[in-house]
């Protein structure tokens, strides 16, 4: 990986735990509903609403939160109480402020990488949502450059890498997804670093790709400098 330039990192689940929040929402809203529906049944519709809703919302919790209100009322029949409706707007709400809890190792790494490379967040989501997330974070100054994408594809990390200086083969993406952080960046031709969180919507699961030299697992981004220096 001689002349490796551009480190490109995902932010939920990354660098911060995001998940759980979604799943403490779903969970809640599934119990909102729980006189109208059965809890399992209602999952599977918020989970089809959010999948026919993906391309008008695109990702993020303000698509979910729609989704759900949109679930809401379709289970009932339109008889969902205002007051219901209310406590689902809270819960997504709340979720725009969650407190950041960062990922075992975040620091140590983009302390350790950033006089050496330069350090690019590509996340998926809400422009404010994820600006928002990064100042709370506390990890801004780490970062060389921003990238709030609507969807992560091959085009879409040629187009991110070569903007921040890097052809893709000199370029590494690290992330959580192996549908949305690994699979994409190889297919453009950079390396990829899975770092696998325990929890993963299932909209965002993938297999992870057969064997390769650009292909790589860590527990945490602890361990991320040392694959680099490595290769």
């Amino acid at each position: 990986m001689a002349g490796l330039q551009v480190i490109g990192l995902d932010a939920d689940d990354t660098l911060w735990h995001h998940e759980r929040h979604y799943q403490a929402t779903q969970s809640l809203f599934s119990d909102l509903l729980k006189d109208h529906v059965d809890p399992h049944h209602v999952e599977e519709r918020l989970l089809a609403a959010e999948r026919r809703n993906l391309a008008a919302y695109g990702f993020g919790i303000k698509g979910f939160t729609l989704s759900m209100l949109e679930t809401a009322i379709e289970v009932t029949s339109g008889k969902v109480a205002t007051a219901t409706l209310k406590k689902i707007l809270d819960a997504g709400r709340d979720m725009l402020f969650h407190p950041m809890e960062l990922l075992p190792g975040v620091e140590q790494a983009l302390v350790a990488l950033h006089p050496h490379y330069r350090l690019v967040l590509i996340t998926k989501g809400d422009l404010m949502d994820q600006e928002g997330k990064l100042a709370r974070s506390g990890l801004g100054d780490w970062f060389h450059g921003v990238e709030v994408v609507s969807d992560k594809t091959p085009e879409i990390y040629t187009k991110v890498f070569l903007r921040h200086g890097a052809v893709p083969d000199h370029a590494v993406m690290v992330g959580n997804s192996i549908k949305s952080d690994i699979l994409p960046a190889l297919a453009a031709g950079a390396y990829a670093v899975h770092v696998p969180h325990e929890l993963s919507w299932i909209l965002d699961r993938a297999e992870a790709p057969a064997k390769s030299e650009r292909f790589f697992t860590i527990k945490t981004l602890a361990e991320l400098p040392s694959i680099l220096q490595g290769l």
